[in-house]
């Protein structure tokens, strides 16, 4: 790649030892030269309520701007009851507010999903997907990531152990730097 691109990542469990984190963290290594990986915290970002928009939190505020900063964004995350974890939602929602105003909109994504289930998220990764189509985050379609058995992949200091797992995910990362380059505006 011959520009830098800034990299959004938001990571929806919150638990300091989350796999999704550790997921997060091996992404970074394995991506190609041009992609700059930096996680955004969700964790500290109060519940979005539009009685708020006239004067926003300072963290609605710094979160947004961390988004718009960004060229492009990457989601990890965890499944919670066949769905996303209510503080990634929340953070769409943040992001996406004020109306006509989105952080997010425009901004070439993917979807990463892992679970100590067999099936990976796969129903948080979908759920997801339906969001950002609203948000105008145009999410790469393949290769669709579901990492199952996902807490067998790392050692105790959370560094990724599994082979394949990091040959696909280096494959993935690559996926995703042709799909930034295509889907950038300008």
């Amino acid at each position: 790649m011959d520009k830098t691109y800034k990299i959004a990542v938001l990571v929806g469990s919150l638990r300091k030892d989350s796999i999704n984190r550790k997921v997060a963290h091996a992404l970074a290594e394995v991506a190609p030269e041009g992609l700059k990986l930096g996680i955004v915290e969700i964790w500290q970002l109060p519940l979005y309520n539009e009685d708020f928009d006239a004067n926003p939190p300072a963290e609605w505020t710094a979160f947004r701007d961390r988004i718009k900063a960004a060229d492009a964004v990457l989601f990890v995350t965890p499944e919670y009851n066949r769905s996303v974890p209510g503080a990634l939602k929340n953070a769409l929602d943040v992001g996406s507010r004020p109306y006509g105003k989105s952080a997010w909109s425009g901004k070439p994504g993917a979807v990463i999903s892992a679970s100590p289930g067999a099936i990976g998220g796969f129903g948080s990764n979908h759920h997801l997907r339906q969001s950002l189509v609203f948000l105008n985050v145009p999410a790469m379609a393949q290769p669709e990531v579901y990492l199952g058995g996902a807490d067998k992949l790392f050692d105790a200091g959370g560094t990724l152990i599994n082979d394949g797992t990091r040959k696909f995910l280096t494959g993935v990362m690559q996926s995703y730097a042709d799909w930034i380059r295509a889907n950038m505006k300008g």
